[in-house]
Parts: C-alpha cells; sequence; structure tokens
C-alpha cells in the first residue's frame, strides 16, 4: 500500500510544468518576482520558439530571464520591459505579438488554413456525389435482370 502511495506521489511529480527558474534568478521581492514570471511567460525562448523563457532550460532563456529581472530591479515598468525586448528582437519574441498590419499574416494564417481546408473538403465530396452514376433506367434493369437470370 505504501509503495502505491509513493509511487503515486512521484507519477504526480513527474507531471507537473518543470520550471525553468533556478534558485539563484530569483528576486528577494516577492512582487517583483511574480512580475518577472508574469513578463517570463509572455516572452518567447528564442532558441526553443514554442516555449516561454520561464519553460525553457536553454542559456538563451536563462539570459533573458535574468535581463528581465535586472530591468525591473532598474525601476522599468512591464510596458518598458517588453518595449525593449521586442526593439532588440522583434515582435517574435512575444508568445502573443500584436494584432498589427505587419503581424496581420501571423494572425490570418490558421484561420485562412481552415477555411481552405474547409473548401478543398466541400468540393471534393461535391465532385463524388457529382462522379456518381445515374440510377438505371427500367429497360436498362431489366437487361441486368435478364443477364443475372441467364448466368446464375
Amino acid at each position: 500500500m505504501a509503495k502505491r502511495f509513493i509511487l503515486a506521489c512521484l507519477f504526480g511529480l513527474m507531471v507537473l510544468p518543470a520550471l525553468a527558474v533556478q534558485p539563484d534568478e530569483v528576486l528577494p521581492d516577492p512582487a517583483l518576482e511574480a512580475r518577472a514570471r508574469a513578463l517570463s511567460a509572455q516572452l518567447r525562448c528564442m532558441v526553443c520558439q514554442n516555449e516561454s523563457i520561464d519553460d525553457s532550460n536553454a542559456s538563451l532563456a536563462k539570459d533573458l530571464r535574468i535581463l528581465v529581472r535586472e530591468r525591473l530591479k532598474a525601476g522599468d515598468s512591464d510596458a518598458e520591459v517588453k518595449d525593449f525586448l521586442v526593439a532588440r528582437y522583434g515582435d517574435f519574441i512575444l508568445l502573443k505579438p500584436p494584432l498589427e498590419w505587419r503581424t496581420l499574416a501571423l494572425w490570418s494564417g490558421p484561420p485562412a488554413l481552415l477555411l481552405l481546408g474547409g473548401i478543398a473538403i466541400f468540393l471534393s465530396t461535391r465532385r463524388r456525389h457529382a462522379a456518381a452514376p445515374a440510377p438505371l433506367s427500367s429497360d436498362e434493369q431489366a437487361r441486368v435482370d435478364d443477364i443475372l437470370k441467364r448466368e446464375g
């Protein structure tokens, strides 16, 4: 019974998200640390590209986490930190880039692909129905029945 409990606890720990923030990076001020974590969760790791810098173990992500914390300690607002990183790395650093004319293709890409896929499915099923043979006339059906009687 105790072994099952220990195994269940270990399995539970394995499915928890592993944050890459190291203890030496954590700020002593809980309010600043909360702001740093909130900002880090919104910033893309430039190495991993599908993880936030808060979740990434890449050395660049660590450098960015430290940079965010240094800027917050220097008195920058959250918007100023984001603006600094966007100026340095572009909108790609944001996990949710702003909706602007420059990022319109990025935002409209998934809905456009979904629409094109729906149109392709519609046209495909329409062609199948159009290619279906017409039903036999009564004379043709009679001839088929006659042939089947002769062979059977």
